[in-house]
């Protein structure tokens, strides 16, 4: 009567992997397998180890196919074959070559393709599919499929099942098109495709943030966008297609080269202010359909004359454009004006020009001492990439960096300092016959910019009425580095600003924070005949975070679950040591089945 009820006791043991944790398996090709390892394998005897066979990473009761390169096996009385046999090779592209990590190209004549390729590309291996469970779950396997036993990498022995599952193996079969069912078949697999017909589209409502601007050229009746011409390549090139999006107040440079600048003086509409400003905006997108009524125009601040050549020089070319846009909501655009500054160019070859060109939005509702305040640069803590505020007296302004022009000397246009941001810039400045003091302080104005900063804000929001937001920036000039010299002058040739902040507050929500700045000069000895010649001044910008990070918190406390006690752990603990130690398990099956004989016995009395 024992024998039917371990028979029974075996197939209530297997149940219990429905509801098991999965365990998942490792590659065959790190396991250590003996022959008592490998379970029964069907359909061919005993189970070959396989070269490049992926490793069954099936969970209990759910199949994974993955890409197997099956090395046939050598029977006795077959010949060895060198390549597995798969319908087609779709990666063999290369006809009479070796396509590299095709598994399945004749042309490669490899014997074990892993063991020369790093991987098999999809489709050039043989699929399988396994299933994988605990070994020490695992009595005797009576399966129809090969089945292998493997060792994890947590040293846990997993037994799986490969499943002949022959649809993995095979393309679909194709479907016959014709023109009965042409139709039918593309508007059930189909998606969204281009369509031969042309659909128009209203213009919406109103702007969005950064939406192109229209605008409107009478002259010629053409609808085109405000440009805003940037800089592009290493040269900084003027790229005149650069919209400018709406509600996106910024400034960009670019420098532009001329060939014949006597030509260009007259001819080119990019020196000639009135190629600014000879259109008129759009208020709205849907203007386009109203234009009599939806158009701004463009208002002069002050006059601006055309480019004129006179002798050997280019005058009136327009060198800064600055347009300010009044807007109202969803209205769109009420008001847009424009102001130029023009310089004169010498005529000579290869000469350029550096641009400036400037949008700021303004609200209707904002009035004008509220329009005049600097933006901050963060509410409190500093935004990486915006302004770092700078106070000198009791005017609040950015601290900048040199900028060159596009010769390479220095520009009176400068860098603003963004805040996280490391930055070095460095211009040409030809050195004047002067006194070495006044030369000494009119190469610190250019170093430090005017006016010279003096403190820098703590927070991204100070404000410069309150003294205590703002801290001292500290400085060493070079007189502290001085050396007697009767003949030579110690000049200043780079500055180098070294800013040190961290993160306060909350982790959650850290806010950034300026700890303190240094204006660090260097300085090199110039002779008294050398006066007149060219000195190259760098200026450089270094960030350093000092946040020092609190201890990590404690975790919060969790629920200590208490679970029943695990009816099969004896049987469990009985088949751990695997098949190694099923030869010795015979008692203790036997005293397990006498105790439920016993209590069998109990519940029929």
């Amino acid at each position: 009567m024992c024998a039917p009820r371990l028979v029974l006791l075996q197939a209530f043991f297997l149940m219990v992997p429905e509801n098991a944790r999965a365990q998942p398996s490792s590659s065959p090709s790190g396991a250590v397998l003996t022959p008592s390892d490998l379970g029964p394998s069907t359909l061919g005897g005993t189970l070959q180890s396989s070269e490049g066979t992926e490793p069954p990473r099936a969970l209990l009761g759910i199949s994974t196919v993955g890409p197997t390169a099956v090395t046939p096996s050598a029977p006795e009385n077959r010949t060895m074959d060198l390549f597995p046999v798969l319908p087609i090779c779709v990666c063999d592209l290369t006809p009479g070559a070796c396509d590299i990590n095709c598994c399945c190209d004749r042309d490669c004549y490899l014997l074990h393709p892993k063991t020369v390729f790093s991987f098999c590309l999809p489709g050039s291996v043989r699929s399988s599919s396994w299933v994988c469970v605990d070994n020490s779950l695992i009595f005797r396997s009576n399966s129809p499929f090969p089945t292998r036993v493997f060792m994890d990498s947590n040293g846990i022995r997993q037994f799986c099942v490969h499943v002949n599952n022959s649809e993995l193996n095979y393309f679909q079969k194709l479907q016959k098109v014709d023109t009965t069912n042409f139709q039918a078949l593309a508007a059930e697999f189909g998606g969204n495709h281009f369509i031969s017909t042309f659909q128009t589209q209203s213009p919406p409502l109103f702007y969005r943030a950064g939406d192109p601007i229209l605008t409107y050229f009478s002259e010629w009746s053409v609808v085109s966008l405000l440009r805003q011409p940037a800089g592009v390549g290493a040269g900084g090139l003027c790229a005149e297609s650069n919209p400018a999006g709406f509600l996106e107040s910024k400034s960009t440079t670019c420098t532009r080269f001329f060939k014949n600048l006597a030509s260009s003086c007259i001819l080119d509409p990019a020196l000639d202010a009135a190629s600014y400003c000879n259109f008129t905006v759009l208020k709205v997108p849907r203007g386009m359909t109203d234009l009599h009524n939806m158009k701004v125009p463009v208002t002069l601040v002050s006059q601006a004359s055309s480019p004129l050549l006179a002798g050997n020089t280019c005058q009136n070319v327009v060198s800064q454009v600055m347009y300010e846009i009044e807007t109202n909501g969803t209205f769109g655009i009420q008001r847009v004006s424009v102001s130029f500054e023009q310089t004169n160019l010498i005529i000579e070859p290869d000469a350029s020009l550096q641009q400036h060109f400037i949008i700021r939005f303004r609200s209707l509702e904002q009035n004008t001492a509220a329009s005049l305040l600097s933006p901050r640069s963060g509410n409190p803590g500093y935004i990486v990439g915006k302004p770092l505020l700078a106070l000198t007296g009791d005017v609040s302004h950015s601290m900048t960096l040199l900028q060159s022009q596009g010769d390479g000397t220095c520009s009176a246009k400068r860098h603003k300092v963004q805040f996280g941001v490391n930055a070095i810039s460095g211009c040409k400045l030809r050195l004047r016959k002067a006194d070495c003091s006044h030369l000494q302080q009119e190469i610190y104005q250019i170093l430090h910019g005017r006016p010279r900063p003096e403190h820098v804000a703590i927070f991204g929001n100070a404000d410069p009425a309150q003294k205590g937001q703002w801290t001292r920036i500290l400085s060493r000039n070079c007189n502290v580095l001085a050396v007697n010299c009767t003949s030579c002058c110690f000049i200043p040739v780079s500055l180098e600003i070294q800013v040190l902040w961290a993160y306060i507050g909350l982790q959650s929500n850290p806010q950034a924070h300026v700890s303190g700045a240094r204006f660090l000069y260097q300085c090199q000895s110039v002779q008294d005949s050398q006066l007149r010649t060219e000195v190259s001044l760098t200026t450089l910008v270094t960030f350093v975070d000092i946040t020092q990070k609190p201890e990590p918190p404690r975790g919060q406390p969790r629920m200590d679950w208490k679970l029943p006690f695990d009816f099969f752990f004896p049987f469990k603990v009985a088949f751990s040591r695997g098949v190694d130690s099923q030869k010795g398990s015979v008692f203790p099956i036997l005293i397990l089945c006498l105790l439920l004989l016993g209590v069998l016995s109990l519940d029929t009395k």
